[in-house]
């Protein structure tokens, strides 16, 4: 392991057991991978130049559950609307921009369709990092590809989450 990236990973494992509550932990944590990601002996680690769009496991630490992963996103790539459940994220950009859109769901979730409106929007560049706790529901999208990281609190396919269903939900767009 990059000896950077195990000293990052101590620090989430300090920050997540500090008994802090956890957006502090998540928000201290962001401030640690922001300092990373431009760390060019890190990058160069973490992505190879020929690397094929993908995600690539970096870290996981037993003791908390949470992942460290890396993406090189395909330019041109966009999600849908998601959150990730009861786990946290953390996401950051070494490479290219992310753009990311916050929404909110305007009715109630014992009803079967979403209805979502976005709350903010903004970019992730090279070097910034954004937390996001339980729940909350995103999406990103990366127009001229992107070397992300994106950090979780625990395995995603293992956890019930919100998943943008097009067919059945709708999104509010404001003029």
């Amino acid at each position: 392991m990059h000896p950077k990236l195990k000293a990052f990973c101590n620090h989430a494992v300090e920050a997540l057991t500090s008994g802090l509550p956890l957006q502090a932990s998540l928000d201290k944590i962001a401030a640690q991978l922001s300092d990373l990601l431009v760390d060019p002996t890190f990058v160069s680690y973490a992505w190879g130049e020929a690397d094929p769009p993908a995600k690539h496991l970096l870290h996981h630490d037993s003791r908390t559950d949470f992942y460290v992963l890396a993406h090189a996103q395909r330019a041109g790539k966009a999600g849908l609307p998601h959150s990730h459940g009861a786990s946290w994220a953390i996401y950051g950009t070494a490479r290219g921009y992310t753009e990311m859109i916050e929404w909110r769901r305007t009715n109630p979730a014992t009803e079967d369709a979403a209805i979502l409106e976005p709350v903010c929007s903004y970019r992730l560049r090279p070097g910034e990092t954004r937390a996001y706790g339980p729940h909350l529901i995103h999406s990103t999208a990366h127009p001229e590809g992107a070397w992300v990281i994106r950090m979780t609190g625990a395995d995603l396919d293992r956890l019930p989450r919100f998943r943008f269903n097009p067919q059945r939900d709708r999104m509010i767009q404001h003029a």
